[in-house]
């Protein structure tokens, strides 16, 4: 395909603003990490910068040496953050797929409330209440957990719209005529069929999980059952919480600026690392489920 001289400028000015977005994305990531190899009191004198004067690895010494109580924080969220979204996912789906249907009895009434609760809330007391008083999950693992299963309402509608659009009920009719239960629907034609809009409510899931650290604050007062975002927002208010916890390093003073960049910067990390693999079927899901329907 030959392309014309207006194509090409256009892709010329396309890739000089993309490139010019990327660099602004980009450059908040990159100023976290170099802040985090600067030495101290260069940070205090110099402020930051992408070219340090000095550069220090004593943060991410500090980090190594209060591993312990860094590696409990991180397997906690991981843990955390991988059943939670496992569930969260299968639960907003098994309520997107009967509201997909047509002929769903209540359908309207099930639709007002989900939109109900897109507006509106019961409040920050009433809810710590039914948590710590009815639940008892206070200062268990549970408080990181259960909070956020409570499916969102927009992830609801998204994939909906996403199932409605590209499922056609046809094919649940031609499954019910063959005997097929409604579970071995959900299992066998919605949950691979809805794959790359399950990826992106996973991925909106999963970053909610590994962010949160306001649940932590809430509910969770016992150190060993800190998260890596908790144990961040501690170190911020308190510089010497890893000295009264974790190991520690020797060196009679905590590089306070510049351990708070490192541990951001690996908390991340992981999160940067695993986007990659799924960004297809994020741009796909997000795509088809926001437009058709």
């Amino acid at each position: 395909m030959v392309k014309s001289k207006q194509d090409k400028h256009f892709e010329i000015a396309a890739y000089i603003i993309l490139s010019i977005v990327m660099l602004v994305i980009f450059f908040p990531f990159l100023l976290l990490f170099m802040s985090s190899i600067t030495e101290e009191n260069s940070l205090l004198i110099n402020g930051y910068s992408i070219f340090p004067k000095e550069i220090s690895f004593a943060a991410y010494s500090y980090i190594w040496e209060s591993r312990e109580t860094i590696l409990r924080a991180y397997i906690t969220t991981i843990c955390v953050t991988a059943v939670g979204t496992v569930i969260n996912v299968l639960i907003t789906a098994m309520v997107a797929y009967p509201l997909s249907l047509d002929k769903l009895p209540g359908k309207k009434i099930f639709s007002f409330l989900i939109l109900f609760v897109m507006l509106f809330n019961g409040g920050m007391v009433p809810t710590y209440m039914i948590y710590t008083t009815v639940l008892h999950i206070k200062d268990t693992y549970f408080a990181l957990l259960v909070p956020n299963l409570l499916f969102s309402a927009f992830n609801a509608i998204i994939v909906k719209t996403y199932l409605k659009g590209n499922i056609p009920e046809a094919l649940y009719e031609s499954a019910r005529i063959d005997g097929a239960s409604e579970f071995k629907i959900f299992t066998n034609i919605v949950l691979p069929l809805g794959k790359s809009i399950f990826v992106t409510i996973g991925i909106f899931s999963g970053l909610a999980y590994w962010n949160d650290w306001m649940n932590g604050l809430y509910y969770v007062s016992d150190s060993s059952k800190y998260s890596i975002q908790q144990l961040l927002n501690v170190m911020v208010k308190n510089i010497q919480y890893l000295t009264q916890f974790g190991r520690s390093s020797g060196t009679g003073q905590i590089p306070s600026i510049s351990l708070r960049m490192a541990i951001a910067f690996v908390a991340m990390l992981p999160v940067l690392i695993l986007y990659p693999f799924l960004q297809k079927y994020f741009e796909e899901g997000i795509t088809l489920g926001a437009v058709k329907g």
